[in-house]
């Protein structure tokens, strides 16, 4: 066994462990914590994707409508439109909805609202502000691997969303907070893993990740931006590999990461 899952028994007591004293701490009671936790979601979230706005920026950006100065448009309307996409998906979290190809095209229509656009390729005309699929082929970068083939994706889209549908239907009531935690990291790396879209794939995985959280009332994960390298090293083990475990692990990192962060300063006596 790897270091990289050795130590994943360990996480997980942890996490448990920091989980009741988040809850305890009554944190979660706060006005604008569901709000404030977005704001920061959605700062790492684009930073991951090369915006270069601050958490204290993108909060004076959509608090007061304010720009951070010298920093380009399209990092705010990058941050702007995944910000709109959360809340969105908060809402719909709570409606309890079945999950569907065109829920998830709709986040990431969203997502792309103002930096998407009409596409034109040998296969046919898609308009990726609009969510529609990708109608060519993609690769990670120059060189890098190739994702499904497009004529693949709307039966693997539907494929996922029947999966998720089920997990949902359990709920609670007979998977445990792990079990239900590592459902909503699985579904990140699904939908990464197909690249349904041109753009906005990572935004959009992880937006499905938090739905689910917020939908089965977990506290929601962070990808933290300074984390980038071993988050695409991660996702690329265990799409080569095929081995959720790989990714599985490192999200449960990056979550006892969001309960230090969330728990740091709380007065816990």
């Amino acid at each position: 066994m790897s270091q990289n899952q050795s130590d994943t028994p360990d996480i997980w007591r942890q996490i448990e462990q920091k989980t009741r004293l988040f809850e305890e701490s009554g944190l979660r009671q706060n006005l604008d914590y569901e709000k404030f936790v977005v704001y920061s979601i959605v700062t790492h979230s684009t930073a991951i994707e090369g915006s270069t706005l601050t958490e204290q920026e993108a909060e004076l950006l959509f608090e007061s409508g304010l720009t951070a100065k010298g920093k380009p448009l399209v990092y705010h309307l990058m941050n702007t439109d995944l910000k709109n996409a959360y809340i969105f998906a908060m809402a719909q979290a709570r409606e309890e909805l079945l999950l569907s190809a065109d829920f998830l095209r709709s986040l990431n229509a969203m997502v792309m609202k103002s930096t998407g656009g009409p596409n034109s390729v040998m296969a046919g005309d898609f308009d990726s502000s609009k969510g529609e699929f990708r109608l060519c082929g993609v690769s990670a970068g120059v060189g890098g691997r190739s994702y499904v083939n497009y004529q693949k994706i709307p039966g693997m889209v539907d494929a996922l969303c029947d999966k998720l549908n089920h997990q949902l239907s359990i709920g609670h009531e007979t998977i445990g907070p792990r079990e239900l935690y590592e459902a909503a990291f699985g579904a990140h790396l699904d939908l990464a893993t197909i690249h349904p879209w041109v753009d906005g794939n990572g935004r959009t995985a992880r937006l499905l990740m938090n739905f689910l959280q917020f939908r089965l009332g977990l506290v929601p994960t962070k990808t933290f931006s300074e984390d980038r390298g071993d988050y695409i090293a991660a996702l690329r083990e265990s799409q080569d590999t095929g081995a959720p475990s790989y990714f599985l692990t490192f999200m449960a990192r990056q979550h006892l990461k969001t309960l230090d962060g969330e728990l740091a300063g709380v007065n816990l006596t």
